[in-house]
C-alpha cells in the first residue's frame, strides 16, 4: 500500500488499485474507440437480441394466426438486420458504460493519489 498526503488527510492506494491505474493508464485510448468497443460488445449484445428471436421463431406453436400473416408477409432478411443492429447497438452501450465506469474509477484514484 502506498500512502499519500492531502491536504492533511492520508489516503491508502492498495496494490489492486495501482494496478488498476497502471492498467488504465495504457489501455484507455484503445478501450474508449468505437471499432473496439463494437468488436468486445457485439458478442453480449448477441446474448440481449437471442431472445427476441427465440420468441419469434416460437410464436409460430402458441399463435397459429401469428404465424400464417407472418408466413404470407415475412422477410428474413429484415430479422437478420433487426437482430444485427439491436446487437451492435446493445454491446457498444455495454462497453460504453464499461468504458466510462473505469474511467470514473480511474480519475477518482489519480485525485486520491495527488
Amino acid at each position: 500500500m502506498e500512502l499519500t498526503r492531502n491536504d492533511g488527510n492520508l489516503f491508502m492506494v492498495s496494490r489492486e488499485d495501482q494496478k488498476f491505474l497502471d492498467f488504465w493508464s495504457q489501455n484507455r485510448e484503445k478501450r474508449g474507440k468505437l471499432t473496439y468497443q463494437l468488436s468486445f460488445g457485439f458478442p453480449m449484445g448477441l446474448l440481449f437480441s437471442l431472445p427476441i428471436l427465440i420468441n419469434f421463431l416460437l410464436g409460430r406453436f402458441w399463435y397459429k394466426r401469428a404465424d400464417a400473416v407472418g408466413a404470407s408477409q415475412f422477410n428474413p432478411l429484415v430479422l437478420v438486420f433487426a437482430i444485427l443492429l439491436i446487437a451492435s447497438f446493445a454491446g457498444v452501450i455495454y462497453k460504453k458504460f464499461q468504458w466510462e465506469r473505469n474511467e470514473e474509477r480511474y480519475l477518482e484514484l489519480t485525485r486520491k493519489k495527488q
